[in-house]
């Protein structure tokens, strides 16, 4: 997915960077969930990551097939439930474990679904410790999470105000699952988080609306155009640096590149290559932020660029002074 990750990891522009990735949720249930099947582990070595997930088995699950790997970066998987207090909370585990939540099913609305009641209907409650990501990070010594990925079944909110510090200070991106209905009995909805991310200073990219649709149960059709329901989606927030111009922190050239990079594996090209451009153009007298080369080698791979003609973008005009073709 990504376009100019590669090209930045062979020049050496990312040697001095570590990334640290933080997974609320992370059972492994299909490759997307392992961020080291991705092109995230072209970060590798420079790459740590820590899933969190409230069953211990699946967690022993994640770590003994990372051992077996023999994985060239540092990935563990912790058995906490992760929200906005420290303490003793009830989870309502589902008939589908990976269903499971700090609320309660929503049974009489998801009844009148096609395949969530065999999923997300109550299996049992079982009390668990709890504590929030903050609390953790403290204790562990963790100063910076740059990516933060939530999928904790209507508890993200609870996980969000729990991490206020650490996404203050430090998180340049966010993947988190979003629901448009409750599922769950008065969990929050996107409305809440979308409310909450953006006082953050986050911006709304988009949604991935894979599986998110579900038909009545009582329906013998199903439209191609709308199939379905829109219930859930996971959305994507990112920072942005060239609007928030007054936040030192995303104004740092370790920061802008982290960013561009997370935006790059996240498929967002345009938004990567505009970061590059202005990482460049503010600090390419050093040459570990000079990255036009690695721009313009990369929009070269483009046939529809090419036969336009690189020398007519604005952005060759803009960074040609940074441009060393024979390094």
């Amino acid at each position: 997915m990504s376009f100019f990750l590669r090209s930045l990891k062979e020049s050496g522009h990312l040697d001095h960077l570590h990334f640290t990735i933080c997974s609320v949720g992370s059972r492994k249930l299909e490759e997307r969930d392992d961020y080291g099947s991705q092109h995230w582990n072209l970060l590798a070595p420079n790459l740590t990551i820590y899933g969190f997930d409230a069953d211990a088995d699946a967690c022993d699950a994640a770590n003994a097939e990372l051992e077996e790997r023999a994985i060239c970066w540092t990935e563990q998987h912790i058995p906490l439930v992760i929200t906005k207090q420290v303490g003793e909370l009830t989870l309502y585990v589902t008939q589908n474990p990976a269903c499971s939540s700090l609320y309660s099913p929503n049974e009489a609305f998801l009844a009148r679904f096609v395949g969530l009641p065999e999923m997300v209907n109550l299996d049992f409650t079982t009390e668990l410790e709890a504590t929030t990501l903050d609390t953790f990070c403290q204790q562990e010594g963790i100063e910076e999470i740059d990516f933060l990925q939530l999928d904790v079944q209507g508890a993200e909110l609870q996980v969000l105000e729990g991490a206020s510090q650490i996404v203050k200070n430090s998180v340049l991106a966010i993947q988190t699952e979003v629901s448009f209905s409750e599922l769950y009995i008065n969990q929050p909805l996107f409305s809440e988080v979308d409310t909450y991310l953006r006082s953050f200073g986050f911006a709304l990219f988009d949604f991935d609306l894979d599986a998110a649709r579900r038909v009545r149960r009582i329906s013998p059709i199903q439209a191609k155009r709308r199939p379905g329901q829109l219930l859930w989606a996971d959305a994507f927030y990112l920072c942005d640096p060239i609007k928030d111009i007054e936040n030192v922190r995303l104004q740092s050239p370790e920061n802008l590149l982290k960013l561009a990079c997370i935006a790059d594996i996240l498929g967002f090209a345009d938004y990567a290559l505009e970061l590059l451009e202005h990482l460049t153009l503010k600090y390419g007298d050093n040459p570990r932020y000079n990255v036009a080369n690695c721009i313009m080698s990369c929009l070269t791979q483009v046939p529809e660029v090419v036969q336009q003609g690189l020398d007519s973008l604005p952005i060759f005009a803009n960074l040609k002074d940074f441009i060393t073709w024979n390094d």
